[in-house]
C-alpha cells in the first residue's frame, strides 16, 4: 500500500506514521488512526462537542473539530522539545466524538460518563476536547469510578466552584459538585492561574496567575507535584486559562492570565506523576483568530501525551539550550 496521505483511516496499526500534505487529507488528532478497538490501545483522543452549559459566548461545540485541524504542524515532526516521535512507544487513536442528544439534556452526563467509561474499560486513558468545561464532570466521574477519586490540576481563569444546586448543568458549578460527591481528592489538588473571586477555595490550593507571574514556573511546579504526591492525577485545561492575547476564542475570557509558553512550561513540567487523564475545553472558534485558541489548546494536549510516552520509555533528545 502507497503510505502517503489519508492515515486517519487508512493506517493499518496505531503507531505509524506517514506523509502529509498539512493542508490536506483526513484530519484526525495529530493525524492518528480513527478506531475504537482499543485493543493495545494507550490513550483515546475523543470529543464533547457540547456547549449547553455556558454563561456568556457560545460556539465550543465546534472546538473539537477546530482542535484536530489545528493539530496537523504538530504531527509533523519530532515533538519540541522532547526530541522524540511520541508515537513510536505510545499507541494512540482517535476515538472520535461522543453522540449527545443537546435536546433532552438530561440525558447528556449518563452519555458522556458512560463514553469515557467504554474507553476506560478498554484499558486507554482518555484524552477529551470539549466542549464547554461542564463536560469535565462527568468525565471524572467516570476517571473516579475507575481509579478511586483523583487528584484534580485545574487550569482556569474561574474558580467553578460557585454554588451548585446538584442539578443544574452550569460549566461554573461542576467542581464544587465533584468536591460535595468525592470523586475529586481535594487535599490533592490545585486551580493554577484563576483571576476571578470566589469566598471559598473549598480546599482547593490556588495559584492565582498574578501569583504565577510572580513566583515564576518553578515554584508553581514544585507546589502542584507536592500536592499531588503519588495520587492518580487528572489534569482540566480550560483553555481561558490563558490571557485572552493567546486564546481569544473562548467563552468567558479574562485579563491577565497565562501566557502559552507558561502554560506549556507547566504541563512539561508534570513528567514522573501518575497522570490517568485530561481534558482541553473551551475553545470556541466563532471568536479565535487565525486558530490562535485551538493551536494552543492542540499543543497542550500534544505535550501531555509526550509525557505519557517518556514515561513509557521514550527518551529526550535535547538540543540547543533549554
Amino acid at each position: 500500500m502507497d503510505k502517503a496521505g489519508d492515515q486517519a483511516f487508512r493506517a493499518q496499526n496505531n503507531r505509524e506514521r506517514w506523509v502529509e500534505n498539512t493542508y490536506g487529507g483526513a484530519l484526525s488528532f495529530l493525524r492518528r488512526r480513527y478506531s475504537r478497538d482499543l485493543n493495545g490501545v494507550d490513550v483515546a483522543v475523543t470529543g464533547l462537542p457540547y456547549d449547553a452549559s455556558v454563561t456568556y459566548r457560545p460556539g465550543c461545540r465546534l472546538g473539537p473539530r477546530a482542535v484536530r485541524a489545528a493539530s496537523v504542524q504538530l504531527a509533523e515532526l519530532k515533538a519540541f522539545p522532547f526530541g522524540f516521535d511520541p508515537f513510536e512507544v505510545l499507541a494512540v487513536v482517535d476515538y472520535g466524538d461522543c453522540l449527545m442528544d443537546p435536546h433532552h439534556p438530561e440525558s447528556v452526563v449518563g452519555d458522556i460518563e458512560a463514553h469515557i467509561a467504554g474507553i476506560l474499560a478498554g484499558g486507554a486513558k482518555p484524552l477529551s476536547l470539549g466542549g464547554d468545561h461542564f463536560v469535565a464532570y462527568p468525565v471524572l466521574r467516570a476517571v473516579a469510578a475507575h481509579h478511586g477519586p483523583v487528584a484534580l490540576l485545574q487550569f482556569d481563569a474561574h474558580c467553578d466552584t460557585w454554588t451548585d444546586d446538584g442539578k443544574g448543568l452550569d460549566h461554573g458549578t461542576m467542581f464544587a459538585r465533584a468536591v460535595s460527591e468525592g470523586i475529586v481528592d481535594v487535599e490533592h489538588s490545585t486551580q493554577i492561574g484563576l483571576r476571578t473571586f470566589n469566598d471559598s477555595d473549598h480546599g482547593f490550593e490556588i495559584l492565582t496567575a498574578p501569583w504565577v507571574h510572580r513566583q515564576g514556573i518553578g515554584a508553581a511546579v514544585d507546589v502542584i507535584r507536592e500536592r499531588v504526591g503519588d495520587a492518580p492525577l487528572y489534569i482540566s485545561f480550560d483553555i481561558d486559562g490563558l490571557d485572552p492575547a493567546f486564546a481569544p476564542g473562548t467563552g468567558t475570557p479574562v485579563l491577565g492570565g497565562l501566557a502559552s509558553w507558561q502554560a506549556l512550561e507547566l504541563i512539561r513540567g508534570l513528567g514522573g506523576l501518575n497522570l490517568v487523564g485530561m481534558d482541553v475545553v473551551e475553545v470556541s472558534p466563532p471568536y479565535d483568530h487565525a486558530e490562535i485558541t485551538a493551536l494552543a489548546a492542540a499543543t497542550v494536549a500534544h505535550d501531555w501525551l509526550c509525557l505519557l510516552a517518556e514515561a513509557k520509555g521514550a527518551e529526550r533528545k535535547m538540543v540547543g539550550r533549554l
